[in-house]
């Protein structure tokens, strides 16, 4: 095989994911042609197979992507939905309106987020605030000196990189456990790839905590997701 379609989220975070998977693929002389796509494309360009490898799923919160033809590998790292503050408080259980001054989630989470707060009466009465995700970022550091923020957020992100949010304790698990991402290949691409860089990219583990500096990297820093990929690879992107 000397070419491979690479699809990734429209995103920082799968950017800089894509982009060191990439590596793999390069050290395995495999041409790479990366492709991103909308959460709403991606259904569709799967199944017709105009993606070879995707990077990446979260199961099992994406298993309707699975479809015959396509075979999960690996696990690059394992995303979760958090909650965190600006500030370090107690459990969120224990969070009233006098704790925080709004909570802040993205868009495409409010239905998770209300799902939640339905379970937490001391939140009811705090504003929500949807922000968009190329936005988060500075929405949050401008505000991080003002009354304490409540988020609710999948890590990882570039917001977890560094001290400006606290997780907080969750000990009802309202927002589910930790997920697998994992890739999706076409079993046809799969079965003429060299069967050591498919061994290679199912040992491949990157961690949550990398992927949040490679999303920062990108996202704050202005970083091109091959540069930031490089610094991982070389050792640069996080400090030993």
């Amino acid at each position: 095989m000397t070419a491979i379609t690479l699809g990734h989220l429209r995103d920082p975070l799968h950017a800089g994911c894509a982009a060191a998977v990439a590596r793999v693929l390069d050290a395995h002389e495999v041409e790479v042609d990366f492709v991103d796509v909308t959460a709403r494309e991606l259904p569709d360009m799967l199944a017709a197979g105009e993606i070879d490898l995707l990077v990446s799923a979260w199961l099992p919160r994406d298993e309707a992507l699975l479809r015959p033809g396509l075979r999960a590998i690996g696990e690059l790292y394992l995303p979760v939905y958090s909650w965190a503050a600006t500030a370090p408080l107690g459990p969120v259980a224990s969070l009233g309106r006098d704790d925080v001054a709004e909570i802040v989630t993205l868009p495409e989470e409010e239905q998770r987020l209300r799902a939640a707060l339905a379970h937490l009466p001391g939140l009811a009465d705090v504003p929500v605030r949807l922000v968009a995700d190329e936005a988060l970022w500075d929405d949050v550091a401008a505000k991080a000196a003002d009354a304490p923020r409540l988020l609710m957020l999948a890590q990882p992100h570039a917001l977890f990189h560094g001290d400006l949010l606290h997780v907080l304790e969750d000990p009802q698990g309202l927002l589910g456990g930790e997920m697998r991402a994992r890739m999706l290949v076409l079993d046809k691409v799969a079965a003429c790839a060299d069967p050591d860089m498919i061994d290679e990219l199912s040992e491949m583990m990157l961690g949550n905590r990398v992927m949040s500096a490679l999303d920062y990297a990108i996202r704050v820093e202005g970083a091109e997701p091959e540069d930031a990929a490089e610094s991982w690879q070389r050792g640069r992107l996080i400090p030993r």
